[in-house]
């Protein structure tokens, strides 16, 4: 069975977008998958995912946004049953292509590691960055199985920072935490995570998410209520138990006609029904019918009783 981040990932890949959202998303993409080689005095360009669906993800949107054949290429891993590596190649126009997407500063010819500010500027192409970004370098926990995690692992500082800045804009509350090889942003709200999803456009996902959401938090709830109200009765019974241990000490050392005469029936009808509420205790008196308040008040005395009886002795 295909995991909940693999499914977000395939619903994604699956989304028209207008050339200008494409080239946001594109982006991403080769910014965070994406490597250089030179041959005969030129670049290549090679964008790696392990995910099929992404590489044609890839390949599409170059087709769309800048209409140059690219090759799609497999490389088949025997040993130990590692996924394939899919890889998109580019060998023609790489320099026009990194420059539009602003990878590329033309006049230094050096790569750019920062999210540009004509990304930053749109909210739109916020969306479709991040929606390349999570393709690239995301991952989300299934919400039926474990903790609620969404991340996106970033290689540079600068363009982790602009990740950040891009999911607080729409008010996600994202955190980030520098690891050994790179650098990750990452949300723990549930609700965050849904809203993130939608934001990205995953929107099957993100309702999957909140059903799962919902349930689970339904379930803590019950189970708290459920734990609370467990707890209560243990502490009705061991009172009761409490009770009728120090009736049964007066009566042993004192004898219950020792007792006022509100506080010897409340005694007897104790013991003769130690199970019951002290709302039911109230309700079978001989005198009439008492409150429940009115019935703690002298099972109180008749404990004060034995305790001084006890501590006397």
């Amino acid at each position: 069975m295909a995991s909940f981040a693999s499914q977000v990932k395939k619903e994604l890949t699956q989304l028209e977008v207008h050339p200008e959202h494409a080239r946001a998303e594109l982006s991403a993409l080769i910014r965070m998958n994406g490597t250089l080689a030179i041959q005969n005095h030129q670049f290549i360009l090679n964008v790696q995912t392990e995910n099929p669906a992404i590489a044609r993800r890839i390949y599409a949107l170059i087709r769309q946004v800048y209409h140059h054949e690219a090759n799609l290429i497999v490389r088949r891993k025997m040993k130990l049953k590692k996924n394939n590596q899919y890889i998109v190649r580019l060998a023609t126009g790489v320099n026009e292509v990194l420059a539009d997407l602003e990878i590329l500063d033309p006049a230094k010819m050096t790569l750019t590691t920062a999210v540009s500010r004509r990304i930053l500027r749109s909210e739109q192409r916020m969306r479709s960055y991040l929606r390349g970004a999570f393709l690239a370098g995301g991952s989300v926990n299934n919400p039926e199985t474990s903790r609620y995690h969404l991340e996106i692992y970033s290689l540079y500082s600068d363009h982790n920072a602009g990740i950040l800045k891009m999911m607080n804009h729409f008010c996600l509350n994202a955190r980030t935490v520098e690891r050994r090889s790179g650098y990750i942003v990452y949300l723990k709200e549930a609700e965050k995570i849904a809203d993130f999803l939608q934001v990205i456009g995953a929107t099957s996902a993100m309702l999957k998410f909140e059903d799962v959401r919902i349930v689970r938090d339904m379930r803590n709830s019950v189970n708290r209520l459920v734990n609370c109200e467990t707890a209560n009765m243990n502490k009705t019974v061991d009172a009761a138990q409490k009770q009728i241990e120090n009736i049964n000490y007066i009566k042993d050392h004192a004898g219950l006609d020792s007792l006022p005469t509100k506080l010897q029936e409340v005694a007897e009808a104790r013991l003769a029904h130690p199970d019951i509420s002290l709302a039911e205790l109230g309700t079978i008196l001989p005198s009439g019918p008492i409150s429940k308040s009115g019935i703690n008040h002298r099972l109180r005395k008749l404990n004060q009783i034995a305790e001084g009886a006890q501590a006397g002795n």
